[in-house]
């Protein structure tokens, strides 16, 4: 797959303020890209620089092979944005909000009527924009983003302060747009959100690119640790777990054992030792490491302002 964005050596400064530090990477086609990482960490910069709503200090990007400055109106037809901060007037309505960003194109936009059932907004076409539900305006936005028919989808932060019945049927749609052969690039703090949606995600912290990989790449890189935790009765189980090879400690509470290692194996490797020694267990339970832990790894657990 070729790479849809590109983006090379990126800073933006506001006076002695370093929003986004040297930053490079590139998405490809048909993937959903996640940029991740704290609060102030400069996914927002980053993304508004991509779609040509700041311009950076140096670097260079590209947009389906285009400037997003020097052919700004050319990407602007091709490219759907959905804001973090965005509001429309209190009195619009759901159908006036999507005939009115649908004149906006030189290009004909998809059917409005077919995209707002498929946002689940069909009962809600005449309501007024301040009558909507937090997952119904951010559905709106969505569509508003989709409208005319875009190659290259931007969402940013879009599920915060959702509940999770919201926040599951904005994910979903998420994937229905990439199933649709568009690209999605999305920034989140949600670690379970990025985990869920991204086929590869770009971990920033202070203006700079961490890391870059899949979820699951960047799991099994920084954070190969698993513990089991089981309870028996068998005397002797701890000396058994312990001759375990992936097994680097073992720590018994009664009957109760907690088993840490490391690999992908170490869980197939316990349970292999329970079966040779005969050793019944009344509870079973692995722990596995997951984005969330990557990420407090790689940014820290202090809360950031």
């Amino acid at each position: 797959m070729h790479s849809v964005i590109e983006v090379s050596g990126v800073r933006k400064t506001y006076g002695k303020t370093v929003a986004v530090d040297e930053a490079s990477f590139d998405v490809k086609q048909g993937e959903i890209f996640g940029l991740i990482g704290p609060n102030g960490a400069g996914k927002t910069t980053t993304m508004e620089c991509i779609e040509g709503i700041r311009k950076p200090d140096r670097g260079t990007i590209a947009v389906l092979g285009l400037d997003p400055f020097r052919q700004v109106y050319k990407m602007q037809e091709r490219i759907g944005v959905q804001l973090q901060q965005a509001q429309l007037q209190k009195r619009i309505k759901v159908w006036e909000a999507v005939d009115l960003w649908a004149s906006l194109y030189g290009k004909k936009a998809v059917d409005a009527e077919r995209l707002l059932e498929q946002l689940g907004l069909t009962d809600k076409r005449s309501a007024w924009f301040m009558n909507l539900s937090g997952g119904q305006k951010q559905r709106l936005f969505i569509a508003l983003a989709l409208i005319n028919d875009p190659e290259v989808v931007f969402l940013d932060e879009l599920t915060t302060g959702l509940d999770p019945q919201a926040r599951h049927a904005i994910w979903d749609l998420v994937r229905s747009i990439r199933e649709r052969g568009k690209t999605v690039f999305l920034t989140t703090h949600l670690m379970e959100e990025a985990e869920r949606l991204c086929d590869r995600v770009a971990i920033m912290d202070h203006g700079r690119i961490i890391d870059i990989d899949s979820p699951e790449g960047l799991i099994r890189r920084h954070c190969p640790e698993r513990t089991v935790v089981l309870t028996q009765d068998y005397e002797s189980a701890g000396e058994h777990f312990e001759k375990i090879p992936q097994v680097e400690s073992v720590i018994r509470d009664n009957q109760r054992f907690t088993i840490r290692g490391r690999g992908d194996d170490l869980v197939t490797e316990v349970i292999h030792c329970l079966s040779e020694n005969d050793i019944r267990v009344t509870d079973f339970r692995t722990i596995l490491p997951n984005l969330e832990d990557v990420f407090l790894k790689l940014t820290g657990r202090s809360i950031r302002e």
